[in-house]
Order: structure tokens, then C-alpha cells, then sequence
């Protein structure tokens, strides 16, 4: 049996993404705005992190413009939400010491 960490996603575990994700996990669609002011990062490291999910296939980024503003929203494609359930999934397996064996095996 391989350990949990071996499930461990690259793209999401990174701290900042991992925020991000979990962010918009909790919802449908959000404004740029509330995912930078939730997660608590500048407008340049958001967009950052966001392209790095983006490529990876887990965000989806919309823009339009309303008036003479464009508004962003991100959302986690089907992907994305598969990849966070799969993620957060395996760090509760290492936090509960599922993992953890006697030497005799039991």
C-alpha cells in the first residue's frame, strides 16, 4: 500500500494555493476581489498562483466587463474539485495516523 502522501497534489499542496482552492471550494464562483481579500495575498500573487491552477486545469477564469470595470471570477473546474476532495482527502489519512502501523502488524 502506497502512503497517503504519495496522493498528495503538487499544484494544491503549496500553502497559498492550497488556500485559494480551498476558497473557492466552498463555492460555486467568486469575485477575484473576495478570493484575494479571503486568502489574505496582493492582487499580483493571486494572479500568480492563479495561473499556475489555471494551467493545471483546476481553475476556470471568467472576465467581463460591467460599466467601464472588467471583473474577474474564478471557479474550480470539475478537475479542480476532484484533484481538492482527492487532496485533502489523503492529508486527513496522515493526520489521523491511519498510516501508522505496530511492527507485529496489527
Amino acid at each position: 500500500m502506497n502512503h497517503p502522501r504519495d496522493r498528495l497534489d503538487e499544484v494544491i499542496h503549496a500553502p497559498v494555493r492550497f488556500s485559494i482552492v480551498a476558497a473557492l471550494a466552498a463555492v460555486e464562483s467568486a469575485e477575484f476581489r473576495f478570493v484575494r481579500d479571503t486568502v489574505e495575498i496582493t492582487d499580483s500573487a493571486l494572479s500568480k498562483q492563479v495561473t499556475v491552477l489555471e494551467k493545471a486545469g483546476y481553475v476556470r477564469v471568467h472576465k467581463i466587463t460591467v460599466g467601464r470595470r472588467a471583473r474577474t471570477s474564478l471557479a474550480l473546474t470539475k478537475e479542480g474539485r476532484t484533484a481538492f476532495a482527492e487532496h485533502v482527502r489523503a492529508l486527513g489519512e496522515i493526520a489521523s495516523g491511519e498510516t501508522l502501523r505496530t511492527p507485529d502488524g496489527a
